[in-house]
């Protein structure tokens, strides 16, 4: 009795990933397809920029958008990305707010 009782607390496994979902459908952005998968922080920044300026689904101001949507990306990727990816992901926020004219 106690067995079942135990499986039946247990989660049940989830189907499909939602952040995957959240950076796909977000009202934040509407971002280009494969943004951070862009080879430098520049490119990123830009692309990050284009978007939130463009975009009609945002609430926010468009750098506040953006910061958050690549902010978002590196916290939900953490431990799968190399180190190197994550530096590039990184210095995309200090390339954004050079973009956004906020140094």
């Amino acid at each position: 009795m106690a067995q079942a009782k135990s499986r039946a607390l247990r989660k049940a496994p989830r189907s499909g990933r939602w952040s995957a979902a959240v950076t796909r459908a977000s009202n934040a952005l509407d971002l280009e397809s494969g943004v951070f998968a862009k080879r430098t922080p520049q490119e990123i920044a830009r692309s990050l920029k284009r978007s939130a300026e463009e975009s009609s689904r945002r609430k926010s101001e468009p750098f506040r958008s953006a910061m958050s949507m690549l902010t978002f990306y590196i916290n939900r990727a953490g431990k799968n990305l190399s180190k190197s990816r994550l530096r590039v992901l990184e210095r995309a926020k200090d390339a954004l707010r050079k973009e956004f004219g906020r140094e």
